[in-house]
């Protein structure tokens, strides 16, 4: 008896760059973009995951790829003071900052952190989560977070798939002009943005979706392009709120160890999984609490664990573990 839908993912083949240990990765978008961090910083990959914090809507990536790019310099005119923090509403909330100063500085150095991870990276992952916006009406911009600004002060917007389209093309445009040799991933978000609404979420969903898939139509793989169905697996193959957080809204652990199985498997290459298991057991070694600290076994067990380490180390310099 078949109780499952299981969508057909293959591996990706040698030569379309899989990632291993020697990959430098850099991850943008939704918070579920974090899920999947969270795995890849666990397994001591090279990394660097949503530099001025979630961003959920196309056209902030796209606008944090472009500054980034062109190193624009953020001064007094970008930030605001509200409730008695300072913002910016290129950013997310993480970054505010009660020092006016001290946001700035925040803001540069994450710009030039960006810059040289985008120049460097080998694998760039993109995870949209809503085609929502949201406009100021003062500067007539759109914003990635409105930092609890009241909301008459913004329009809502629904981009089209054209909209997103293009925000895609530009971002991979920009990239490409400074690493022709990254590998895009795009991916939607399985997180649920209901406060938009249960119908606005799935008009915002199929936009990403549409959008994507058209600019994968054209040369995809020989652009560097790829689509992993995280939000697909999410809705066939875990179809069931046991395989979501108490709010109903994000996946929960069972559900974000499963997609990252399947991520693994299709990007993981097989050289990098067997050292995986190696960083595995040293991560649940170094947490381990023994019942007697000064017992030889125990000793045993830490010499043992260090020289795990001392190995791998001499491996791979770049794992700090």
């Amino acid at each position: 008896m078949k109780l499952q839908t299981q969508i057909p993912l293959q591996p990706q083949p040698q030569q379309s760059n899989p990632i291993d240990y020697h990959s430098n990765i850099l991850m943008l978008g939704s918070c579920f973009i974090e899920n999947i961090g969270q795995k890849l910083e666990y397994f001591k990959f090279q990394n660097l995951q949503n530099p001025f914090g979630i961003a959920f809507h196309p056209l902030a990536i796209e606008k944090l790829i472009a500054n980034a790019i062109n190193g624009k310099e953020y001064i007094e005119k970008d930030i605001f003071y509200l409730n008695e923090q300072w913002h910016c509403f290129d950013a997310h909330s993480k970054l505010s900052n009660a020092s006016k100063e001290h946001l700035i500085i925040d803001l540069n150095k994450q710009i030039r952190s960006t810059n040289k991870q985008i120049h460097e990276s080998t694998h760039i992952i993109i995870t949209l989560g809503t085609s929502w916006v949201y406009k100021h009406v003062e500067s007539d911009a759109i914003v990635a977070n409105c930092h609890k600004v009241p909301q008459k002060k913004f329009i809502k917007e629904l981009l089209s798939v054209d909209e997103v389209l293009e925000s895609l093309e530009a971002m991979v445009t920009l990239i490409k002009s400074v690493n022709t040799n990254a590998s895009i991933i795009l991916t939607v978000s399985p997180v649920r943005h209901l406060k938009d609404g249960f119908i606005e979420n799935t008009r915002s969903k199929a936009h990403l979706i549409s959008a994507i898939h058209s600019l994968l139509s054209t040369r995809a793989q020989s652009r560097g392009l790829y689509y992993f169905p995280s939000y697909e697996i999410m809705m066939d193959e875990l179809r069931d709120y046991r395989f979501y957080d108490e709010d109903l809204i994000h996946p929960n652990a069972t559900a974000v160890n499963y997609i990252w199985d399947k991520f693994q498997n299709v990007w993981i290459s097989k050289e990098a999984s067997k050292t995986m298991e190696i960083v595995d057991e040293i991560q649940k070694g170094m947490l381990h609490r023994p019942f007697n600290p000064n017992s030889e076994a125990h000793q045993s067990f830490l010499h043992n664990l260090e020289l795990k380490r001392e190995k791998l180390k001499m491996e791979f310099p770049n794992i700090g573990i």
